[in-house]
């Protein structure tokens, strides 16, 4: 069963079915947001990942991580009354640029509501320096820290 996508979602980045893993926003405030994402126990790539004991590839705990990010980024810039850069305000994709670690503490299965949160450290020219964590059951499943910046500006 498919989980209807968050419009908010829809409205600030690029990505998309089969490849957009929030299902919505929680909250979201100047440095930080939080989402939600369930594993549908019919996920196909779950057949594979592994078969008999279904579960989620890391790497995409990760990229919900960095598709969060991608969406602070995104309300970070959406006209902000402090933003003088006129760069910022005019869109652009962002684009993960660096992976400065990721540590896998549990595992998400086929049926596990995930809180994927994304922060912002520091911002440095154009990169966004963040880190942010997908939880299972309130415990942490991965831990990421990682950088973005924004391309077709």
């Amino acid at each position: 069963m498919k989980t209807p996508v968050d419009p908010f979602i829809l409205e600030r980045i690029p990505h998309r079915p089969p490849f957009l893993w929030l299902d919505r926003v929680l909250d979201v405030n100047r440095d930080c947001i939080r989402a939600e994402k369930i594993i549908p126990h019919d996920l196909p790539l779950l057949q594979g990942h592994y078969p008999g004991y279904p579960l989620m590839p890391g790497v995409l705990l990760c990229e919900m991580v960095f598709q969060a990010g991608a969406l602070l980024i995104s309300e970070m810039m959406r006209g902000t009354a402090d933003n003088d850069d006129q760069q910022d305000r005019t869109g652009g994709v962002p684009v993960l640029t660096r992976i400065l670690g990721a540590k896998f503490k549990r595992e998400a299965r086929p049926g596990d509501l995930l809180e994927i949160t994304a922060s912002l450290v520091e911002r440095v020219g154009p990169a966004w320096f963040m880190k942010g964590a997908v939880r299972v059951d309130g415990k942490v499943a991965v831990q990421v820290e990682f950088a973005c910046t924004r391309k077709g500006s």
